[in-house]
C-alpha cells in the first residue's frame, strides 16, 4: 500500500479500515459437526459477558482473504493485543512486517515496505472496526446485531457457530460468522463479508486473557506507542 496525502480519498480509507484483513489461503477442513444444543442468542449473550469481563486479551492471528471477482488470495499473520480501555496492538509478521496501534486517542499504522507511518484519531476507526468492538467488549451483540443460527454444514466440531447481520447499515461488513469455543466461550474463527463479496478469515490461537505479558513485554502504557525507524515518512490524517 502506499498513501502518499494527508488527505484521502473514500477509496483509500477503506483500504486503511482493511488494514486488519490482510490476508492469504487458509483451508477451512470440513469435519463432522456436533449438534448445535444452545440458541444462537444465548451463546451471542455468553459471547459478550466473555470479553466484557476480561481486561485485556491476547492472541496470535492468521488471516485470508478472497474477493468475488479475482483468483488472487492474501494472506497475514501475526500477534494482537487488546487492553481496556481502548489499547490494541496488532503485530504483522508476514507476508511484510506491519503494525497497527492505537493508544485510545490515535491510531498508528506502521508499513516497513513503504517505510511510512499513517496517523490519525482513533474515533471513528475504531467504532468502524468491528474486531475491536469484539475483543474490546464495546459494542452490545445483541443490540448491534441480528443473530440466527446459519446453515450446518459450515459448523465445525467442539464450536458453536452464530450468523450476525448488522441491524444499521455497516460501511465494511454485510455480514459475519462467528465460531465461538464450546469450553472458553473465546472466538476461534470469524468470518467477515463485505457488501462487494469479499470473505475476511481471521483465525486466533494460543488466546490468553488477562495475561500480563505480549511476548516478552509487559503489557503496560508504553506497548501501545510505536517509534518508527529514523527516515520514516510520518503521515498524519488530523
Amino acid at each position: 500500500m502506499s498513501y502518499i496525502f494527508f488527505y484521502f480519498s473514500f477509496q483509500q480509507k477503506t483500504k486503511i479500515l482493511r488494514f486488519l484483513f490482510l490476508l492469504g489461503v487458509l483451508p477451512l477442513l470440513a469435519v463432522p459437526a456436533k449438534a448445535q444444543t444452545m440458541a444462537a442468542l444465548e451463546v451471542a449473550q455468553k459471547l459478550q459477558n466473555t470479553y466484557e469481563k476480561a481486561a485485556n486479551l491476547a492472541a496470535d492471528f492468521s488471516q485470508t482473504t478472497t474477493t468475488k471477482f479475482s483468483s488472487r488470495v492474501r494472506q497475514g499473520s501475526g500477534t494482537m493485543v487488546f487492553s481496556k480501555p481502548g489499547r490494541m496492538r496488532w503485530d504483522y509478521r508476514t507476508p511484510d512486517y506491519q503494525v497497527l496501534i492505537s493508544d485510545g486517542e490515535t491510531i498508528s499504522m506502521y508499513f516497513e515496505k513503504n517505510n511510512q507511518m499513517i496517523v490519525s484519531k482513533a474515533k471513528d476507526y475504531l467504532q468502524s472496526d468491528v474486531t475491536y468492538s469484539f475483543f474490546a467488549g464495546s459494542g452490545n451483540i445483541l443490540k448491534d446485531f441480528d443473530v440466527n443460527e446459519p446453515d450446518s454444514f459450515m459448523q465445525k466440531e467442539n464450536f458453536y457457530l452464530i450468523k450476525m447481520t448488522p441491524k444499521s447499515l455497516h460501511p465494511h461488513v454485510s455480514s459475519l460468522h462467528v465460531w465461538v469455543s464450546r469450553d472458553t466461550f473465546l472466538i476461534m474463527h470469524m468470518q467477515i463479508i463485505d457488501h462487494f463479496d469479499t470473505v475476511t478469515d481471521l483465525y486466533f490461537d494460543n488466546i490468553r486473557i488477562d495475561t500480563d505479558y505480549y511476548g516478552s513485554r509487559k503489557i503496560e502504557e508504553n506497548l501501545f506507542f510505536f517509534s518508527p525507524p529514523a527516515g520514516t515518512e510520518i503521515i498524519k490524517q488530523f
